[in-house]
C-alpha cells in the first residue's frame, strides 16, 4: 500500500499548525495560526528539511532578505533560519525526491526584537514519503519540470552553456539534434523530471518485452530519445501520426519520424492522420506477457513537451487500461472519420478497472449524444463545494462552456478559484481569486530583472510553456476528482480531435495535482509580485515588524484580505 498523502504536525508547544502533502517529487507544506491572529514581531517560518537516512536538517533558502540599515537588499539567497518565508504555504522540490524513505520537515516561526535581533519559537516536525509510485503497480503521476522560465535553471545551468546547447531552437530539427552543452545529461534529466523518465523507462520495457506488441498515437513526435526506441521495437510497434498543418509537410519532424518509423516497422505499421482538426492524443500502450501498461497526459513526444513546458504523464497499469487504450486506438486505425469515431464504444466513459480507484477514460471526436464538454462544464459549475484549481493550456483564447463555468464560479465567490492558462503569444494570464486577470510576460523575464533575481531564458524552443490540461474539484473533500488527459476543454477537442480524457474520483490523485496547480499558480505569480514592485520603483524585500504608527505586519494581509484569508484557511 501506497504511504500517507497528507501528514500533520503534532507539537501541542508550537502556536501554529503544520500540514504537508505529498505531490509527485514535491511537497506542500501549509501553516496556520492555531489562536487568533500571530503577533506582530512573527517575521515569518524558517523550513529545514532531513532527507531520508540524514543525520541532519539542511535549511532552504530565501532569495527575498531583509533589508540593511541602508535600505538595500542583499543579492545572495540566504537560508530561511535568516531570511524566514512570509508565507502561509511552500512547496518544495528536494534535491533526490524519488529516493525510498520519509523526508522530515521542521518548520519554527522566527521573530525579530527591536534590535532586529531573531529569534526562534516552538517548530513542528512532519515527515513524508515523495518518492514512489502514486499507486504502486497501477497508477503513477508524473510531470515534467517545466522551469526553464526559473531562477533555479539559470543557476544550475545557464552559466555553463545558452539553451541553445541544450534544445533544438526548432522541432523540425528535433532528431538530429545533439546537445553540446557540458552539462546536457544531468540538465535534460532535471528538466524532464519524472515524467521523461517515465516514458523513456515504459519504451525500454517494451524493448525488453520480446513478445510486446506496442501502439502509440502521437501529435508532436520529433524527440530523437523517444523515435529511437521507437524504431527499436520493429515490426512489433504500430504508430499514429498526426499530420495536421505544419505536421503534414515534409521536412516537419513528424514527417521525418514516420519516413524512419515505416523503415523500421513497415509501411503498413504507420498511419498519418487528423481526424476533424488534429490527432492530438499523444499515447503509448504496451500489450505483453511482461508489461502491460499505458502513457497518457499532456506530454508531447518532443523537446518542448519534455524539458521546456510544464506538463503531466500518467502511466497506468493492467489489463483494464490496456484494454481500453486500446479498443480506441483499433478504432483511431479504422476511422478517420470524426462522426464514425464518435459511435465506436471509446467514445463514451470506459472503467479503466483499477483496484481501489475510480478512474474511466474518453475519448474524442464525440457525438452530441456522448459529448463531454458540458458534463465538465456543469461539474465545474454547479458541483464545486469548496475549491476548482485548474491549470489549461489555452482557456482565454477558447470560448466554450469551460471558460463560461469558470468566469460564473470565480464571479460568484463561494468557491475558491486558482488558475492559470497559456496565451497564444507571449506569457500567461493568471487567474486569481478576486476575478481578475494577470497576464505574464516571458519576454519581461529576459531584461531588466533587479537583484536578487537573474533574467531567464526566452530563446530555444519558443512558444507554449504551460501546457497542462486539469481541472481538480474539492481536493480537500472525499469527493475530490480531477480531469486530466491531452484534452483541452474546448468544443474542437470534444466533436472534432483525437484526444483522451480521463476523469478520476480519487483523493489521493486530485492532491497530486493540485500541489502542481499550486506550484504553477505560485511560480508565475511571483512575476506578478515582481512586476508591480519593479513599477512602483520599490525592491522586493521581507518585511520587518511594524515600528511607527500605521504600519501593518506583514502577515495582516493574510488575515484582512478574504482571498488571503481563505487562501490561508483552505490549504492549512
Amino acid at each position: 500500500m501506497p504511504t500517507e498523502f497528507e501528514v500533520e504536525g503534532r507539537s501541542d508547544a508550537a502556536p501554529f499548525t503544520l500540514r504537508v502533502r505529498r505531490g509527485e517529487g514535491m511537497a506542500l507544506l501549509t501553516m496556520n495560526w492555531k489562536d487568533g491572529k500571530p503577533p506582530e514581531d512573527f517575521v515569518g517560518f524558517a523550513i529545514e528539511c532531513r532527507p531520508p537516512d540524514g543525520d541532519r536538517f539542511f535549511p532552504l533558502v530565501n532569495r527575498l532578505s531583509f533589508p540593511t540599515a541602508d535600505g538595500e537588499v542583499g543579492a545572495s539567497p540566504k537560508p530561511t533560519t535568516l531570511a524566514p518565508l512570509q508565507k502561509f504555504r511552500w512547496v518544495h522540490f528536494p534535491r533526490d525526491a524519488e529516493v525510498d524513505g520519509e523526508f522530515v520537515y521542521r518548520v519554527t516561526p522566527v521573530l525579530m526584537d527591536d534590535d532586529d535581533e531573531l529569534r526562534s519559537g516552538d517548530a513542528q516536525t512532519a515527515a513524508i514519503a515523495l518518492g514512489g509510485e502514486t499507486y504502486p503497480e497501477q497508477l503513477n503521476v508524473t510531470f515534467t519540470r517545466g522551469f526553464v522560465s526559473s531562477q533555479a535553471f539559470v543557476d544550475r545551468y545557464e552559466s555553463a552553456g545558452p539553451i541553445s546547447s541544450l534544445l533544438p531552437k526548432k522541432a523540425a530539427d528535433g532528431l538530429d539534434f545533439q546537445p553540446t552543452h557540458p552539462e546536457a545529461t544531468e540538465a535534460l534529466d532535471w528538466m524532464g523530471f519524472e515524467a521523461r523518465r517515465a516514458i523513456l523507462a515504459l519504451l525500454d520495457r517494451a524493448i525488453a518485452d520480446k513478445q510486446a506488441k506496442v501502439s502509440v498515437v502521437a501529435y508532436d513526435l520529433s524527440q530523437a530519445e523517444v523515435v529511437s526506441r521507437l524504431e527499436q521495437l520493429g515490426e512489433r510497434l504500430r504508430v499514429i501520426v498526426d499530420d495536421s498543418g505544419e505536421h503534414g509537410e515534409s521536412h516537419s519532424g513528424e514527417t521525418q519520424a514516420a519516413t524512419r518509423l515505416a523503415a523500421s516497422a513497415g509501411a503498413g505499421n504507420v498511419k498519418r492522420q487528423h481526424m476533424a482538426d488534429l490527432q492530438h492524443n499523444k499515447t503509448i500502450v504496451v500489450d505483453g506477457p511482461q508489461v502491460q501498461a499505458v502513457v497518457c497526459g499532456s506530454t508531447n513526444f518532443s523537446w518542448r513537451g519534455l524539458f521546456v513546458q510544464a506538463n503531466n504523464a500518467v502511466v497506468l497499469q493492467g489489463k483494464g487500461p490496456v484494454a481500453a487504450f486500446q479498443d480506441a486506438f483499433e478504432a483511431y486505425w479504422e476511422h478517420d472519420d470524426a462522426e464514425e469515431f464518435g459511435a465506436t464504444p471509446s467514445a463514451e466513459l470506459v472503467d479503466l478497472e483499477l483496484t481501489g480507484i475510480d478512474a474511466r477514460v474518453s475519448f474524442s471526436p464525440h457525438l452530441p449524444g456522448n459529448a463531454m464538454l458540458q458534463t465538465v462544464a456543469d461539474d465545474i459549475g454547479d458541483g464545486a463545494e469548496s475549491s476548482i484549481l485548474y491549470s489549461l493550456a489555452f482557456l482565454h483564447q477558447t470560448k466554450g462552456p469551460i471558460r463560461q463555468a469558470i468566469e460564473t464560479v470565480t464571479e460568484d465567490g463561494s468557491i475558491f478559484v486558482y488558475g492559470i492558462a497559456d496565451k497564444e503569444v507571449d506569457g500567461i494570464d493568471l487567474q486569481k481569486p478576486d476575478g481578475n486577470l494577470a497576464p505574464v510576460s516571458f519576454a519581461a523575464l529576459t531584461k531588466n530583472v533587479p537583484e536578487p533575481f537573474k533574467s531567464e531564458p526566452n530563446s530555444g524552443p519558443v512558444g507554449t510553456r504551460m501546457h497542462h490540461k486539469f481541472v481538480v474539484i474539492d481536493f480537500d473533500k472525499p469527493t475530490a476528482r480531477v480531469y486530466l488527459g491531452s484534452y483541452n476543454f474546448s468544443n474542437p477537442a470534444d466533436t472534432e480531435n483525437g484526444e483522451n480524457l480521463l476523469v478520476v474520483n480519487d483523493r489521493r490523485i486530485a492532491v497530486a495535482y493540485a500541489v502542481e496547480a499550486l506550484r504553477i499558480f505560485d511560480h508565475y505569480h511571483f512575476r506578478v509580485v515582481s512586476q508591480e514592485a519593479k513599477d512602483s520603483g520599490k525592491p522586493l524585500m521581507l518585511a520587518k515588524p511594524p515600528r511607527k504608527p500605521g504600519e501593518k505586519p506583514w502577515w495582516d494581509k493574510y488575515y484582512s484580505d478574504p482571498q488571503r484569508a481563505r487562501d490561508r484557511e483552505l490549504f492549512a
